[in-house]
């Protein structure tokens, strides 16, 4: 596989998004270029995280890649970051909710509920486990890329449908939002 590859992903109706993962067993050669494949996905696809099985590959990995970009224009910047064998160890009770979209529902956007803040850990590429709290948009991408881990698919988190829109239509109501002085803008 290789390095500077664009990875095809999978979309909704394909049944290997419905499994769960296997845990990484082992941290070698071909998973750091599985790694490196899917941060160049999630950079040209415009992706802010990305998991394994998304692409195809039933393990416990993902990596969260938060920017802005053309789907994400508010995302916070931070660098690419592999969480192989992730696990969610705390939530706040507090849910938030807050617009998704997903590279394995193209030009779907959907409001759902997340816990703003998440104690979680992980291995990172080195293997070095990693203990710590996310918040906000990378808590929610977490929760997001990790829900794929587990077979679950942001739509199946879509209380009401009516908040299941086109990404035409949200990139609409976020434009009309900004236009607002003072307003914030979805997530």
């Amino acid at each position: 596989m290789a390095r500077n590859r664009t990875l095809s992903v999978l979309t909704l109706g394909d049944p290997r998004l419905r499994l769960v993962a296997r845990p990484v067993e082992q941290i070698d050669d071909r998973l750091q270029t599985l790694i490196d494949t899917l941060i160049w996905t999630a950079e040209k696809t415009n992706g802010v995280g990305i998991a394994a099985p998304q692409v195809g590959a039933s393990l416990r990995l993902f990596v969260v890649a938060s920017r802005p970009n053309l789907r994400y224009p508010n995302a916070p910047l931070m660098e690419p970051t592999a969480m192989i064998n992730p696990r969610i160890l705390a939530h706040s009770d507090a849910q938030v909710a807050g617009w998704e979209g997903c590279l394995s529902v193209p030009d779907q956007r959907g409001q759902v509920e997340r816990s703003p803040e998440i104690e979680v850990e992980y291995c990172d590429r080195t293997g070095a486990f990693q203990r710590t709290v996310l918040t906000d948009f990378v808590a929610r991408i977490f929760q997001h890329e990790h829900d794929h881990l587990e077979g679950t698919v942001f739509v199946d988190r879509v209380a009401d449908p009516s908040q299941l829109i086109s990404e035409a239509e949200y990139f609409k109501q976020l434009k009309a939002v900004s236009a607002i002085p003072g307003s914030e803008s979805p997530s």
